[in-house]
């Protein structure tokens, strides 16, 4: 006979999960106060140390927002703070063995889809916002701070078309999460390379053609996945 261990449930996760319900389905909408902690108390029949360890979870969930001396305030979780919150653990996954290879890989099959998408999906006002960020990189060909800047932003712009927060939110977390690969194969040179890759990938979602767009961005984050090994390695 297997013996299985059940772990006893703590008083705070009862509280947590009854105000994470209510939350839901709308007892509490977004910006609402929850009662004062005494209220709380006196409705769950626990003491404030139950109270306050709920609130904190539902904080870390991103359902509450608590400020010293106020009441908790209901908030509506958003991607960004999804990513967010997974920064911490994304750190040490980056330092882990094939780490960076792991989430340059990651970086490649999201934002092919994107360059994709956009070719045959982007708006005249898109394709507009596209070769303004393109012409923007290449007036910061030079200047490594701006050329950077320009440089996510042309990226962003392709984030955007889709219409799906998640998938700026992705986006965000990834110009983070990869922020030194970027700053390494960009001090090693290489603005006109980059600058012509943005060009190539620009192109063939103007010319609406979505095969040429992902093998444009495929093989821009394959150099650039490439370069950066190389650096690395060779230090």
């Amino acid at each position: 006979m297997v013996t299985v261990a059940i772990r006893r449930r703590k008083l705070y996760e009862d509280v947590a999960e009854h105000l994470e319900r209510m939350i839901q389905d709308g007892s509490y909408a977004p910006s609402d106060l929850l009662p004062s902690e005494r209220d709380l108390m006196r409705q769950f029949g626990v003491g404030r140390p139950a109270i306050r360890e709920a609130l904190f979870h539902l904080r870390k969930m991103g359902l509450v927002e608590l400020r010293s001396g106020e009441r908790a305030r209901v908030t509506q979780p958003t991607p960004q703070f999804v990513i967010s919150a997974l920064s911490g653990t994304t750190r040490h996954m980056l330092a882990a063995p094939g780490g960076v290879q792991n989430f340059q890989s990651a970086r490649s099959f999201f934002e092919t889809g994107l360059a994709r998408y956009a070719a045959s999906h982007a708006t005249k006002e898109d394709l507009s916002d596209l070769e303004a960020a393109l012409a923007a990189n290449r007036e910061a060909i030079g200047d490594l701070k701006r050329f950077q800047e320009t440089d996510v932003g042309f990226h962003y712009v392709l984030a955007v078309i889709p219409r799906n927060p998640i998938f700026i939110a992705i986006h965000e977390g990834l110009v983070e999460w990869l922020l030194e690969q970027r700053q390494t194969t960009l001090r090693a040179g290489g603005y006109e390379i980059a600058y012509e890759a943005h060009r190539a990938i620009f192109e063939a979602v103007a010319a609406r053609d979505p095969d040429r767009a992902e093998r444009a961005m495929h093989e821009h984050l394959n150099y650039v996945a490439r370069r950066y090994n190389e650096i690395v390695g060779g230090e």
